[in-house]
C-alpha cells in the first residue's frame, strides 16, 4: 500500500511537471510580444548608445559594457513571465530578430548576440529548474546574459586586446546585467502581476497570493 501510494505520488508529480513545462498558445504569443517589443527598444538604444558608451571606455576601457545590460533584459523578462523551458532563449532571440530587421550596425551578427546571451539567461533558469524566480535568481539570470555577451562580443568585435580589458569587459557586462536586465526586469515583473495583467500566468498569480 505505502510502494502503491508513492507510485501515485510520484505519477502526479511528474504529470504536473508536464503540465508545467508545456507551452500554452498564450505563452507563445505573450513571449513574442515581448521579444517583439524589446527589439524596438534595442532598435532604440542602438541608436542613442554611443556616448554613453564611448564616455564609458575613456574612463576606463572595457567598463562600455556597463551599457549592455539594455540589450539583455528580453530574455530575462520572457523568462521570468512564461517561466517554461526555453522562455529566455526565445523571448531574447525574438528581440534581436526584429532589431536586425528594422536595422542595425551588427548585421546578421545581431541574432548571434541574441542567441547567446538569451542561453546566457536560460542556462541560470534551468539550473534552478525552472521552478525559482525570486529576486537572486533573476540577478543571476541578468549576470548569465552578461557574462555571455561579454565573452561574445570579446571574440566577435575586440580580438587582440588585453586581457586586462576582457576582464573588464566581462566583469562590467556581468553587473550591467545583473542590475539592469535581472533587477528591473524582477521589478517590473512585480508591478504588471500586481496590475493584474499577468493573471493567466503563475507569475501573477503568486505575485497576488503575497499581496
Amino acid at each position: 500500500m505505502h510502494t502503491t501510494s508513492n507510485t501515485i505520488r510520484s505519477a502526479t508529480s511528474a504529470g504536473r511537471r508536464r503540465v508545467v513545462y508545456r507551452w500554452r498558445v498564450v505563452d507563445i504569443v505573450v513571449a513574442s510580444v515581448i521579444g517583439v517589443a524589446s527589439g524596438l527598444i534595442f532598435w532604440v538604444w542602438n541608436l542613442t548608445y554611443s556616448p554613453f558608451s564611448a564616455g564609458l571606455e575613456a574612463l576606463l576601457p572595457g567598463a562600455q559594457s556597463l551599457v549592455g545590460g539594455v540589450w539583455l533584459f528580453a530574455g530575462v523578462l520572457g523568462g521570468l513571465i512564461i517561466r517554461k523551458p526555453g522562455a529566455a532563449l526565445f523571448t531574447e532571440l525574438v528581440a534581436a530578430v526584429v532589431s536586425a530587421l528594422v536595422g542595425t550596425q551588427w548585421g546578421p551578427l545581431t541574432l548571434v548576440s541574441g542567441l547567446v546571451q538569451g542561453l546566457g539567461a536560460e542556462i541560470v533558469f534551468a539550473i534552478f529548474l525552472y521552478a525559482n524566480y525570486r529576486v537572486y535568481v533573476a540577478v543571476l539570470a541578468g549576470a548569465g546574459a552578461g557574462i555571455a555577451m561579454g565573452i561574445n562580443d570579446s571574440v566577435l568585435w575586440y580580438p587582440g586586446l588585453t586581457g586586462q580589458f576582457y576582464v573588464t569587459y566581462i566583469i562590467c557586462g556581468a553587473i550591467s546585467g545583473a542590475v539592469i536586465a535581472g533587477l528591473l526586469s524582477w521589478l517590473v515583473v512585480r508591478g504588471l502581476a500586481r496590475t493584474g495583467a499577468l493573471s493567466r500566468f503563475a507569475s501573477g498569480r503568486e505575485a497576488t497570493a503575497r499581496a
